[in-house]
């Protein structure tokens, strides 16, 4: 069988072990520069992925991350750090795993070619029409995968295909396509390095313009963080000092009125009604410079009927 580009050995690395070390590293940061490149010609594709993925999490649905190995704990990464950056709900999260929760610590033994297993997952998890799957694999072929991708897809859920080998199947049969060029590793088949970087890389753009597209970003800042402990509340705390200008005590007050809301503490510095606030924020999905207009736009429509009254 042909090895995939992936696994290919590399004219370039076949005397990598007799090299000095400064080369060595010098080759390894080569590759991991081709590895941002292959990101950046993907660029028009993981646009129109991020997009396709905020108009279908515009409702009630879940973002699922699917993978194994390598590509697997990538993807666990990408989305376990959604919750405590944008403040993603964890019932709208699922991270699949080849190999389960062991996986993320240690390589599970043909884990990856269990193709009936990640069908039963994604039949016991539900994964419907509202949902959408990010399924990471540097082959474009691993079983599991594969099988998490086309059980969904049958379900009606957004597919995302992530890949670094051309015409693979998992780019074939995902509804977006993201094909990551990143060739031959120095070490041929450790796809921990320039595809690993890449996924990594693709994966930190994905989620980040979503989050950014569904309003869980203002002026750069992390409005959506949610005020449950003490190191997040100071960072809350921050993020509205920055925002406002206002003193400690306001803000910690506004915080406490707005349960930890960031958004709706940030509305109250403002000088609006709490229930008020609630509303625009409700009616804006979310966004906060849309919650903003809102607002001011109401006030300035119920002044006519003020002055005639």
């Amino acid at each position: 069988m042909r090895p995939t580009e992936t696994e290919r050995q590399s004219p370039r690395y076949a005397r990598i072990d007799v090299w000095e070390p400064d080369e060595i590293l010098e080759s390894i940061i080569e590759g991991q520069f081709s590895a941002v490149a292959a990101v950046r010609a993907a660029r028009p594709a993981i646009e129109r992925a991020g997009v396709a993925i905020e108009r279908r999490l515009r409702g009630p649905g879940r973002l699922v991350y699917v993978g194994a190995g390598t590509s697997g704990r990538l993807a666990a990464q990408d989305g376990a750090e959604l919750m405590p950056t944008f403040g993603w709900p964890q019932d709208r999260l699922l991270l699949l795993i080849a190999g389960g929760p062991n996986a993320l610590l240690r390589a599970v033994e043909g884990a990856e070619d269990q193709d009936e297993q990640a069908i039963e997952a994604v039949r016991a998890h539900g994964i419907k029409a509202c949902d959408v799957v990010i399924a990471v694999a540097a082959s474009g072929t691993t079983p599991f995968t594969l099988a998490c991708l086309r059980e969904a897809k049958m379900n009606g859920a957004l597919t995302i295909g992530v890949a670094n080998n051309p015409g693979t199947p998992l780019l074939k049969e995902a509804d977006h396509a993201i094909f990551l060029e990143t060739g031959p590793e120095p070490i041929a088949g450790s796809t921990r390095m320039k595809a690993g970087t890449a996924q990594r890389v693709t994966l930190i753009l994905l989620s980040s313009l979503v989050m950014i597209l569904l309003g869980r970003v203002y002026e750069g800042l992390m409005v959506d963080v949610q005020a449950t402990n003490r190191k997040l509340h100071r960072r809350s705390e921050k993020i509205l000092s920055r925002l406002t200008g206002r003193d400690a005590e306001e803000i910690d007050r506004a915080l406490r009125h707005a349960n930890g809301s960031v958004k709706l503490a940030f509305l109250l510095l403002q000088g609006f009604g709490r229930e008020e606030a609630e509303a625009a924020l409700s009616q804006a999905d979310g966004h906060l410079r849309r919650a903003m207009s809102l607002i001011v736009e109401g006030a300035a429509a119920a002044q006519p009927s003020l002055r005639a009254g």
